[in-house]
């Protein structure tokens, strides 16, 4: 996510809740790709951890241990947010809620 004035608070960082937005949007996206045809998902809650400020733009990157198809079940994305320099500005845990589609009829 590119550092620009929609995403700044009032000194000039990355906002927090940009941040947070970003991490849901990683994770989202990480369990879309990686569940099992036949299943969904919901975000079920987050812990989000603000490590240090951004000042630069950002990026995410999210990891998901494997799911089984089947069975509802909590998985929880690790989602890593750094700087341009490398420096780890959040992590956040994201409990996404995986379960069978149901049957459409």
């Amino acid at each position: 996510m590119p550092k620009r004035w929609r995403v700044t608070n009032h000194i000039g960082t990355v906002h927090a809740i940009a941040m947070a937005n970003l991490c849901e949007i990683a994770a989202g996206t990480m369990t879309e790709i990686s569940i099992p045809p036949g299943m969904r998902w919901i975000p079920k809650g987050m812990t989000i951890r603000y490590l240090a400020k951004a000042d630069s733009g950002v990026t995410a990157t999210a990891a998901l241990p494997p799911i089984s198809a089947g069975e509802a079940q909590d998985a929880i994305v690790a989602v890593d947010v750094h700087d341009r320099d490398g420096n780890r500005v959040v992590h956040a845990d994201i409990t996404m809620y995986v379960s069978p589609k149901p049957d459409r009829v």
